[in-house]
């Protein structure tokens, strides 16, 4: 349920329960903001050759950079890249105790050395920018994550470091994330205790759907939980979960209504064709119970009650589930309005911040 700063009262929430958000999204307001981050090949590459076009793989939004009508700072920079007006907007007018940064610039590229470096600059540009100046924020690590070798030398550059709790993909990849190309990232992540994130969005190799290119946004926006779908199953029947026992993965802004369908048909599957992976030694749905967190936004809601409480048993929201409101985004979460009003208090303070508190280690 989105709701802007205007819609919606804090002051519920502000006195009730501590609120820790898993999806904000930070943005550099010009490319110039990483130069001090940058080799001089770098930034002469950025600067004379720049980076690659979308070739519309993006459908229009309805609004610039995606964003809500009121995220736009005074400053006139880019929504995300103020970090005052966020301060001001979200953190503090809903006081936030940590906020998770995902930064969402340059993951996919295909020229991946020059990937490494922008992810290198970005990184230490949160770091200085971010990080250090507000102690409840939190950085998500970019990675040239279609080069399992660079992506994980830029996770053990940064995989300890205090300011960062998660590895960030996009669910639009190459190849499917549990293919053996990936494992590297893997390996790294687990090294250092960090949770693979992947975040809605990217570009991949074709279109969202298995049967070509939709016509509108909507389809694109409301389409992305199959990429998601395809991205578990592809991680559980790789093995990935067998050779990595202690992986963490976090689905970002894919919604989770699905998954429990999800694992009911891949056991199903399994029962029948488990000879074809031999080396799964449980069902689907454990490793998915096991392994995978889910973000609140986008919620789906059923139009009774008692289904999204089923929905909410299903995917063991007290562990799994936690809040992000994606800000600045146009379809933006308060967090006064995310959850019914009737939800248990118990549960609600484990969405709102006791689940991401585990997780994160707060």
């Amino acid at each position: 349920m989105a709701a802007t700063q205007t819609q919606a009262n804090p002051s519920a929430t502000r006195r009730k329960i501590p609120v820790i958000d898993c999806d904000i999204h930070n943005a550099i307001p010009s490319h110039k903001a990483l130069h001090p981050y940058m080799s001089e090949r770098t930034r002469r590459h950025l600067e004379t050759v720049g980076t690659p076009a979308r070739n519309g793989s993006y459908l229009p939004r309805g609004m610039p950079y995606a964003a809500r009508k009121d995220a736009w700072p005074p400053s006139g920079k880019a929504p995300g890249s103020d970090l005052k007006f966020m301060q001001d907007q979200l953190l503090d007018y809903w006081n936030i105790e940590y906020g998770v940064l995902n930064c969402l610039i340059f993951q996919d590229m295909r020229n991946v050395e020059f990937n490494a470096a922008l992810s290198h600059a970005v990184n230490d540009w949160q770091i200085e920018e971010w990080i250090k100046p507000d102690s409840r924020l939190r950085a998500s690590i970019l990675v040239p994550f279609e080069d399992g070798e660079l992506a994980a030398d830029e996770i053990d550059r940064l995989g300890d470091h205090p300011g960062f709790v998660q590895v960030l993909l996009v669910a639009r990849s190459m190849e499917p994330l549990g293919r053996r190309r990936y494992w590297k990232i893997y390996e790294a992540a687990a090294r250092h205790d960090l949770p693979i994130g992947i975040h809605f969005g990217g570009v991949g190799v074709g279109p969202i759907t298995s049967a070509g290119k939709p016509s509108h946004y909507i389809e694109d926006h409301a389409g992305m939980c199959q990429v998601f779908q395809t991205q578990v199953s592809s991680l559980v029947c790789e093995g990935v979960f067998e050779h990595f026992p202690t992986l963490k993965v976090v689905l970002i802004e894919g919604g989770f209504a699905w998954l429990p369908p999800l694992m009911w048909r891949l056991d199903r599957s399994w029962k029948m064709l488990r000879e074809e992976v031999p080396y799964l030694k449980r069902t689907p749905s454990e490793y998915i119970r096991e392994h995978f967190w889910v973000s609140t936004q986008p919620m789906e809601e059923p139009p009774k009650q008692e289904y999204f409480q089923q929905l909410l048993e299903h995917i063991n929201a007290d562990e799994k589930l936690m809040f992000a409101t994606d800000y600045p985004h146009w379809d933006f979460d308060s967090p006064s309005h995310a959850l019914p009003k009737n939800l248990n208090p118990n549960l609600r303070r484990r969405i709102m911040s006791e689940n991401a508190r585990a997780l994160y280690q707060f």
